[in-house]
């Protein structure tokens, strides 16, 4: 993880998406959209019904490096509402493990609105810590500093004729949108103008990589 700040805090940010927030002993993540294959193959778009193992797998690993004691979901945390009830067994169970090791906070996103929880942690419709607004879509007029998820940025770039896309955070001077942590996500390109409506002008993608944080201006 590099170092990140934002609105006076000092964050850790990993090149998956993730978020340590070592003042809070919290990590914060969005957008993990679990069971997104077994939605799919309802509809017989068949994916390798993997993604929530992956993606669970992944977390677990970032909270055993970070130690933290808090986590903090930021909405779409399943595809849909009835996502939790189609988690296999052992996706189930290491749910279920984990939300029991801290105080889990799910966050209420549009593809998970009005989904009841059988695995742990408690659901909020959004929820300030620290002074921080942590909701799942960014509210433009809130002055408040805010960190959301929803919009799944990508930072793209073309390097010698090879096309480059990386997760990023988008922040400005009070806005912080988080990319999707989720193993089967897309991305929306961190210049798109409903991210940069939200986030206002000056803000950049920041983009953590193996040693630093690599900053690149979006809008002017």
């Amino acid at each position: 993880m590099v170092p990140l700040s934002f609105a006076g805090h000092e964050f850790f940010a990993s090149p998956d998406g993730a978020l340590n927030w070592p003042a809070q002993e919290a990590l914060l993540v969005a957008d993990l959209h679990l069971e997104k294959a077994s939605w799919f193959a309802k509809a017989g778009q068949f994916l390798p019904p993997y993604d929530s193992q992956a993606t669970l797998q992944a977390l677990e690993r970032e909270i055993d490096r970070s130690g933290v004691k808090h986590l903090y979901c930021l909405g779409d945390s399943f595809h849909d509402r009835f996502g939790c009830d189609r988690l296999p067994a052992s996706a189930r169970d290491l749910l279920a493990s984990l939300t029991a090791r801290l105080d889990w906070v799910w966050i209420v996103g549009n593809h998970d609105v009005g989904f009841i929880d059988h695995c742990g942690g408690r659901i909020v419709e959004e929820i300030e810590v620290g002074g921080v607004a942590l909701r799942h879509e960014a509210v433009a007029h809130d002055p408040r500093p805010e960190m959301s998820g929803h919009f799944h940025p990508k930072f793209r770039l073309n390097l010698k004729g090879r096309h480059v896309s990386r997760r990023c955070f988008v922040a400005s001077g009070t806005k912080l949108i988080l990319p999707a942590y989720g193993a089967f996500t897309g991305g929306l390109d961190a210049s798109h103008p409903e991210i940069v409506r939200k986030v206002g002008v000056n803000a950049s993608a920041l983009v953590p990589v193996t040693d630093r944080l690599l900053k690149f201006p979006i809008a002017a």
